[in-house]
């Protein structure tokens, strides 16, 4: 279960909009969108990107 109001809060702490989290990430705003509201699971290799450019290990934000 992604905890959807932590990654908005540690993407907002590094001052991301979600357009730039997605060109770090390399998917579209609409798939880092659907990821924070909580209608689509990220692939593995997305969740792993998500994580580290926000600085924390994927547990923390990918699993409740």
């Amino acid at each position: 279960m992604i905890k959807v109001n932590d990654l908005v809060r540690l993407r907002k702490e590094k001052n991301l909009t979600q357009e730039q989290l997605a060109q770090l990430v390399g998917v579209t705003r609409n798939y880092i969108c659907m990821i924070e509201g909580g209608h689509k699971n990220g692939s593995l290799q997305v969740v792993s990107q998500i994580a580290k450019h926000l600085g924390v290990k994927i547990d923390d934000i990918f699993l409740g």
